[in-house]
């Protein structure tokens, strides 16, 4: 685990008279061991947020820091540390997987870019790993249209979990998926979480989510962050405008996706 530190983050697109700050001057933590959910609507800049931490977004200033390593310093050399130490789950599963890969080889080359094992203790790693995100060892054999998008995300977890990550950035990684499915992926990163004592930035637009899996909750709007607090005390009393307008416009019929979530008691 790792504690990331990220300091007046400037993020800006465009040049001259048509330059913007897509992230302004946004300061945030999350201490080790801990899940921080950052939510805001689409074009709040959480995303790029998420970009940057792992490396795929330049800043234009600002620290983001994993323990007294900056990541916004890293040399062409470390690149490959800095991508073992963070990685990224991305939204859509089936865009993230090779579609000529099956879930087996995938999990395999990202053990075989990150480490030394041999053929067969790489497939007795993918087995373990596959089993760790709750499929079976026969899915190894399956390619990304074989799969639901359930099991296509769990892949893609699978992968980021094979070179032991102290940091995970989870970028929208239930909005692809049927409402069905989305508690279920919540509940293994939650339950990954605690077995694994990952530091995760669980970005989302669903504030039933980071109700439900995060200790805290950073709210952002238009490149700032405008809240930060205690998850379920962010959505039973939002303080910013902004926030309560979020929380007003969450669903409110009975189970209705996750929004069933937010009157969940969280078992410790």
């Amino acid at each position: 685990m790792a504690r990331l530190s990220i300091e007046n983050l400037v993020v800006t697109f465009g040049h001259g008279r048509s330059a913007f700050n897509a992230v302004d001057d946004v300061s945030l933590e999350v201490p080790d061991g801990t899940i921080v959910g950052l939510v805001g609507e689409s074009g709040s800049g959480k995303s790029t947020v998420a970009r940057t931490v792992a490396g795929l977004q330049k800043a234009a200033s600002g620290s983001v820091r994993l323990d007294d390593h900056d990541l916004l310093r890293t040399r062409a050399g470390d690149r490959r540390e800095r991508a073992r130490d963070v990685q990224m789950i991305f939204q859509d599963p089936y865009s993230s997987l090779n579609p000529r890969m099956t879930a087996g080889e995938t999990i395999g080359e990202a053990l075989a870019t990150h480490g030394s094992q041999s053929l067969r203790e790489r497939a007795a790693s993918v087995r373990e790993l596959l089993e760790l995100v709750r499929l079976k060892s026969s899915a190894a054999d399956q390619y990304p249209s074989q799969m639901s998008g359930g099991m296509r995300q769990r892949v893609a977890i699978a992968r980021c979990l094979a070179v032991r990550p102290r940091l995970v950035v989870a970028d929208e990684i239930t909005s692809a998926l049927d409402a069905s499915v989305q508690g279920a992926v919540l509940n293994l990163i939650r339950d990954l979480q605690r077995e694994l004592d990952l530091s995760v930035l669980f970005i989302t637009h669903n504030l039933a989510a980071v109700r439900y899996i995060a200790d805290t909750t950073a709210v952002m709007q238009r490149g700032r962050i405008v809240e930060v607090g205690d998850s379920a005390e962010i959505v039973a009393r939002p303080a910013h405008a902004y926030t309560q307008s979020l929380v007003a416009a969450i669903p409110r019929i009975e189970h209705a996706g996750t929004d069933h979530l937010l009157h969940a008691e969280v078992v410790a």
